[in-house]
């Protein structure tokens, strides 16, 4: 046996660590490409968007004070000025005492406030509408400016660019896109035992699990990982792969050797290479064997060899610093997504470390759905296998109750 872990860190303590990398570069991406990833500077609109109102519905602009008090049984009477085509911004204002028939997305005429849906109206002929309904200023209309303000910012740097972003920025007319660097991701699997997934294991052997599967959660989150070769329980080839790895690559993750064993050389071949080693476990159930250095300036994970570890320290800590890394300026302090269920039964902790416990979800029509706890080795697929998500139990628990309402986290 090796010296003994350092002083394990808190979850909390670990995540200020990882923020103290830097964000990588800038680079300049066309729209079309621009989805997934983080906006490095804030896009300031460049006129009012929309550039004047428009109707969000078919009927009739009017002014709403004028329809005040209209309804069914005491209807209301105006005199029809214009129709106003699609993508044509009228030259004449709106009288008093009149409307003008309006299509969904149609800019409204001057002095009008409010558009009447066209089943609310009637045409009577002669130029006479009929008003059925009354109308707030602003109802079905979007407003000038209501998206986007000349002058002001429209999105702001460190923003995920979804689809609806995107969108925006084809409106302000944003094509060139200024986003933060992608991180290039080393990815090693370090193990004896170790042979690849088409191989046929001998006894004393199994097959490499993390590598695909930790590779599948890096694409998963828009990352294109270089998976190195298997490297053995060699000082001298860990170190070697390590420093190949972290001199080409932005962020080197190696599951493995990261524990204190007689075999676990990865905390040796760090020092040996000069990293500064920030922690050497975390109190993180599964994951305490967790290593975080920092390797020519940048970061390096030494994760779990137990698969179940392995994923569940990735998508606590290995995510969120890629999203870091990418530009997202908020990938630490940003809840994940998650919707709740109604646990099954107690679930014990260790107080001092904070638990992530499999479940698998039991839908109920009507009701919340049932999170039954899937416990089991961390060194087995079959957790994960059956599980739908995480649940988290804080450090300073001592477990959960059944029938508490819980956060479940999709995996």
């Amino acid at each position: 046996m090796r010296d003994g872990f350092f002083r394990a860190v808190s979850t909390a303590e670990f995540r200020d660590l990882l923020r103290s990398f830097s964000p990588l570069g800038v680079e300049t991406v066309p729209l079309g490409a621009a989805c997934r990833r983080f906006l490095a500077a804030d896009v300031v609109s460049g006129e009012d968007l929309p550039l004047a109102s428009r109707a969000s519905m078919d009927g009739y602009a009017v002014r709403a004070a004028e329809v005040f008090g209209a309804g069914e049984s005491n209807p209301g009477y105006l005199d029809l000025a214009m129709d106003i085509p699609i993508g044509v911004i009228p030259e004449a204002a709106l009288p008093p005492g009149h409307c003008a028939r309006i299509v969904t997305g149609a800019f409204l005429p001057a002095g009008a406030d409010a558009v009447v849906m066209v089943e609310y109206a009637e045409d009577l002929g002669a130029g006479a509408i009929e008003i059925r309904r009354p109308v707030a200023p602003g109802d079905n209309v979007m407003l000038a400016g209501e998206d986007a303000r000349r002058g002001e910012t429209a999105l702001g740097a460190g923003t995920r660019l979804r689809p609806q972003e995107v969108g925006l920025l084809a409106a302000l007319g944003v094509v060139d896109v200024p986003v933060g660097r992608i991180p290039s991701v080393a990815l090693l699997s370090t193990g004896d035992e170790l042979v690849p997934a088409e191989a046929t294991p001998q006894p004393g052997q199994i097959r490499d699990v993390n590598s695909h599967a930790l590779a599948a959660m890096l694409a998963r989150a828009g990352a294109a990982p270089t998976t190195f070769p298997l490297v053995p329980d060699d000082l001298d080839s860990i170190r070697d792969a390590l420093k190949t790895a972290a001199e080409g690559h932005d962020l080197t993750l190696l599951s493995g050797g990261s524990s204190v064993g007689a075999r676990d050389f990865t905390l040796e071949a760090l020092k040996s290479l000069g990293a500064v080693v920030l922690a050497h476990g975390v109190a993180l159930s599964p994951g305490k064997p967790t290593i975080l250095a920092s390797l020519y300036g940048k970061p390096v994970i030494g994760l779990p060899g137990q698969v179940t570890s392995a994923q569940v320290v990735l998508d606590v800590f290995g995510l969120p610093l890629l999203a870091h890394l990418a530009g997202d300026k908020a990938a630490f302090d940003r809840a994940p997504r998650t919707f709740p269920a109604l646990l099954s039964r107690n679930v014990a902790s260790k107080q001092g470390r904070e638990d992530h416990v499999r479940v698998r979800l039991e839908p109920r029509p009507g009701e919340l759905p049932l999170a039954h706890p899937v416990l089991g080795k961390s060194g087995l697929l079959k957790t994960l296998l059956m599980a739908d998500g995480l649940i988290v139990i804080p450090a300073d628990l001592e477990g959960l109750a059944g029938q508490a309402v819980v956060a479940v986290r999709p995996i």
